[in-house]
């Protein structure tokens, strides 16, 4: 259905309102973590505050984008909301870890069903001549919010309480909600279809095992433990089983058959392996800024700023390029630029100055900001509305599990490259200085180096060791960032040669299956 320009400016406000909470509450929760512990009294638990909502959010995904083909995209977007805003406003008032983690599971229900459900009506409700910019405005604030996050978590924790890490949420997503209720009136197209409850009890167990042995593993648990083993034991039979279970659905939850298209297989891989090799910057900058140079939290996360905004640019040029070159063409500039600048990160040393660093964090964002228009936009590319939601709820989960990934994937690396390194520097150390310098060593913490007291505290040779260790261990995490970036680059190439091309007498009206036309680049 049509809107009034006027409504169309209301509704993507709402969307835009969505997409910054659901997409930056996991970010900004994480730096508020360590406050947040120390007045609940739950170090031993704590993990489960963030594995709550990463497993809720992820397992809704796709059921939400299922069913929001299945029944409308309004409805479950609202819904979305409304647990959303619960959870948050229920999170506020938590009094223990264990109520906490259970209302974080409630907010990221309705995460779940927010970012993807949003992506896919702007494509409902935009012609195709719009799709490229507002691809690109949607983009550039999924990007600011996930880098944002962070550094507006530290803000408030410092300067207010972390209660208001989740209250913030509420005018945001209050003024969303009325907007999309009262403004947004969507086609009445959509697939009458029969839930496929036990793929999606399949589906959600699987993640559920997966993202517990990934967030214990190594932390409250050995990886070789029998809890993390089981852990993955029960994942792969789980989606062994909801694989099986789907190739037999009358109308499976993720249809594999939409994999079968180039277009979509290569953009959502390549979303997969982007997700892991942008958190390897995003996650240690910062700590590399704060444990190396010194400074608080809240100043280390304004130099993701630099980054922030060039992503923010090149998300909207994506946007704009996508109509004019093949969505290929477009990510392997992207991808060339993001390598080059991970590569960049694998230079830094204790001497590199914050004028370089910063130089570097603004090419991996030019690098990395195309991706989050460009691969919203060649996910849905080529479906009508009756499969929109399915496709992009699918890109997004895969995005996510990507990102989730490679966090843990990079925290073991780190963590046991860190203390390799320590206990080679207490060896020299002990060694040049006698039984005097050791004792010092073996006794300094080093997260010590996060606290600008703290290390004024340390004996300047202790203080060198333990920086030049985590400075190695850091920059051999961003090496090793390279690989999730060459595995991306690799299948830029499945991606085809399709293109947003403008068929400005068919339009958004009656967009019952695309109004795009099959057009193609040749090569790159």
């Amino acid at each position: 259905m049509e809107q009034t320009n006027a409504k169309l400016k209301l509704i993507v406000t709402g969307l835009l309102l969505a997409i910054l909470m659901a997409s930056m509450d996991n970010t900004i929760v994480v730096t508020a973590m360590g406050t947040i512990v120390g007045d609940l009294k739950g170090l031993d638990s704590f993990v489960w505050v963030i594995s709550a909502y990463m497993v809720a959010e992820m397992a809704g995904m796709p059921i939400f984008g299922k069913l929001s083909d299945m029944y409308g995209r309004k409805i479950f977007f609202l819904m979305g909301m409304i647990l959303f805003l619960a959870g948050s406003a229920l999170c506020g008032i938590a009094t223990d870890i264990t109520q906490l983690s259970i209302f974080r599971a409630i907010q990221g229900v309705g995460g779940g069903a927010l970012i993807p459900i949003a992506f896919t009506i702007v494509f409902d409700i935009f012609p195709p001549e719009k799709r490229g910019k507002m691809g690109g405005l949607f983009g550039a604030v999924f990007g600011l919010s996930s880098i944002f996050g962070p550094l507006l978590g530290a803000y408030i924790t410092d300067n207010l309480s972390w209660h208001w890490v989740f209250y913030i949420n509420l005018p945001l997503g209050i003024l969303g909600f009325i907007l999309i209720a009262l403004f947004y009136k969507e086609s009445s197209v959509h697939s009458k279809q029969k839930i496929d409850w036990l793929g999606a009890i399949a589906l959600v167990g699987a993640v559920v095992c997966l993202m517990f042995a990934l967030e214990l593993g190594g932390k409250k648990y050995d990886w070789n433990s029998n809890e993390i083993i089981s852990l993955f034991s029960g994942f792969i039979l789980l989606i062994v089983a909801f694989i099986f279970i789907e190739r037999n659905a009358a109308e499976p939850i993720i249809s594999f058959k939409m994999f079968k298209n180039r277009l979509y297989a290569g953009s959502t891989m390549v979303g997969m392996f982007y997700g892991a090799a942008f958190m390897g910057a995003t996650t240690y900058i910062p700590i590399f800024i704060q444990g190396v140079h010194g400074g608080s939290a809240t100043n280390s996360g304004l130099l993701l700023l630099p980054m922030m905004l060039s992503s923010t640019v090149t998300a909207q040029v994506g946007g704009i390029l996508a109509s004019r070159m093949s969505y290929r063409n477009v990510m392997f500039i992207s991808s060339v630029i993001t390598i080059a600048g991970i590569i960049l990160l694998g230079t830094l040393t204790p001497d590199t100055s914050r004028f370089v660093i910063t130089i570097y964090m603004i090419v991996v964002g030019l690098g990395v900001g195309f991706s989050f228009s460009v691969l919203g936009m060649s996910a849905i590319h080529g479906f009508g509305m009756e499969q929109r939601g399915q496709a992009s709820s699918t890109s997004n989960f895969l995005r996510s599990l990507g990102m989730t990934v490679g966090v843990t994937v990079y925290g073991t690396i780190q963590n046991n490259d860190f203390k390799d390194l320590l206990k080679e520097g207490f060896k020299k150390l002990g060694a040049g200085a006698g039984n005097t310098a050791a004792p010092g060593f073996q006794s300094a913490d080093p997260n010590g180096l996060l606290s600008e007291h703290a290390r004024s505290m340390m004996p300047p040779q202790v203080l060198h060791n333990i920086i030049d260790a985590l400075s190695s261990s850091i920059v051999h995490t961003f090496l090793w960032a390279l690989v999730p970036a060459g595995m991306a680059f690799l299948f830029i190439f499945l991606m085809g040669n399709e293109r947003l091309v403008i068929n400005r007498q068919q339009g958004a009206k009656g967009d019952k299956k695309t109004a795009l036309k099959p057009a193609t680049d040749k090569g790159i």
